[in-house]
C-alpha cells in the first residue's frame, strides 16, 4: 500500500525516471568497487603470489612487473573509495576502464573464464564515464551545493 503512494507520487511528479537512474548508477558504482577492492585486497594480502604472477604470469605491456603490482594493487584499492562516494565518478570510472582493458590485455589466460565478468564491469564503467555519479553521489551533491 505504501509502496502503491510513492510509486504514484514519484510517477505524478516525473522523478520516477530520474531516480530509478540513480539506482542504477548507485548499483554500478558499488559493483565495480566491490569487485576491484576485493581484488586490490587480495593482492595486498598475498604479496608474495602477487608478486609471482607479476613477474612470471601477467604480462603488463610498457612498465616493470614490479611497478605493475605496486600500480595495480594501489589501483585496485584507491579508485574504487571515489567510486563508492560518488566523488570525481567520471575519471575514476575512465581510469578503472582503463584498467580493465589493461587487465584483460595483460593476462591471455582470463579469456577463457572472466572475460564475460570484466566486459560487464567494462559496461558498467562505461555507464559510469557518460552518464556520471547519478543524483545519489557527491558529485551532485557538490554540483547542487556550488550552484
Amino acid at each position: 500500500m505504501m509502496a502503491n503512494k510513492w510509486l504514484a507520487l514519484a510517477s505524478s511528479s516525473g522523478d520516477l525516471p530520474r531516480w530509478s537512474s540513480a539506482g542504477v548508477l548507485l548499483l554500478a558504482r558499488l559493483w565495480v568497487a566491490s569487485v576491484f577492492i576485493t581484488s586490490g585486497w587480495l593482492k595486498l594480502t598475498a604479496w608474495d603470489s602477487t608478486l609471482y604472477l607479476f613477474e612470471s604470469e601477467y604480462q603488463v605491456p610498457l612498465l616493470p612487473w614490479l611497478w605493475a603490482a605496486y600500480l595495480g594493487t594501489a589501483t585496485e584499492l584507491l579508485l574504487p573509495l571515489f567510486l563508492l562516494a560518488g566523488l570525481f565518478t567520471r575519471p575514476a570510472a575512465l581510469l578503472l576502464f582503463g584498467f580493465n582493458i589493461m587487465a584483460v590485455i595483460s593476462y591471455p589466460t582470463l579469456w577463457a573464464g572472466g572475460f564475460y565478468d570484466h566486459q560487464l564491469w567494462g559496461w558498467m564503467l562505461l555507464t559510469l564515464i557518460i552518464w556520471g555519479g547519478g543524483v545519489l553521489s557527491l558529485d551532485h551533491w557538490l554540483t547542487r551545493r556550488s550552484h
